[in-house]
């Protein structure tokens, strides 16, 4: 069986273990504590430490292996452990929290010193009316047309999975051709989440 690692990351709160657990076809390994600082515990009271780990068999062939890392810049060290081997990413982004941007602005840019991976932007909560319009968060993460950004509800299967289908796809257009045997060269066909 083929494993194939996505790295799902993202500014603190932005959506990255509710990501995973919607999707995952395993419970959901986590690593999350309760928050202690008073300020960050205004937005959620839990969070991870060291990732979020979850499955997703694509056919008996290919799985999906899930690696969540965490949000906080303190624990920035394992974004770079984390994306080890990664085949892309995920960067998750609150669509309602547009101070969070800078955050996602500053973890785009040491992504870019980890991995050359390619990855994808989802934008998340777009179900909640405060959510701010996929071309305003474009414009703000100063993002290439070339990469997807994509509107998410990371607590709902469909929307993860078209998320991932994306990224799969994107994964997928960026091998050159010349790199890769042809029968070898992943598809997307006949791939059920």
């Amino acid at each position: 069986m083929q494993a194939v690692k996505i790295v799902i990351t993202g500014a603190y709160s932005a959506g990255k273990t509710n990501f995973i657990r919607s999707i995952s076809d395993i419970d959901p390994v986590s690593t999350e504590y309760e928050v202690t600082d008073a300020q960050e515990r205004e937005l959620k009271h839990h969070t991870t430490v060291a990732l979020d780990f979850g499955k997703i068999e694509i056919s008996d062939e290919v799985v999906l292996y899930l690696f969540g890392t965490p949000g906080q810049s303190r624990f920035d060290f394992m974004w770079e452990v984390l994306s080890e081997g990664c085949v892309g990413y995920v960067v998750m982004v609150d669509s309602c929290r547009p101070a969070h941007f800078v955050e996602t602005q500053h973890l785009l840019a040491r992504f870019a010193t980890i991995t050359d991976a390619p990855f994808v932007v989802a934008a998340n909560k777009q179900d909640d009316p405060t959510a701010l319009p996929i071309s305003y968060i474009r414009r703000r993460l100063q993002l290439p047309f070339e990469i997807p950004v994509l509107p998410c509800v990371a607590t709902e299967r469909e929307s993860v999975k078209n998320v991932l289908l994306t990224l799969l796809d994107h994964i997928d257009r960026s091998i050159p051709e010349e790199a890769i045997d042809p029968p070898t060269k992943p598809t997307m066909d006949g791939m059920i989440l």
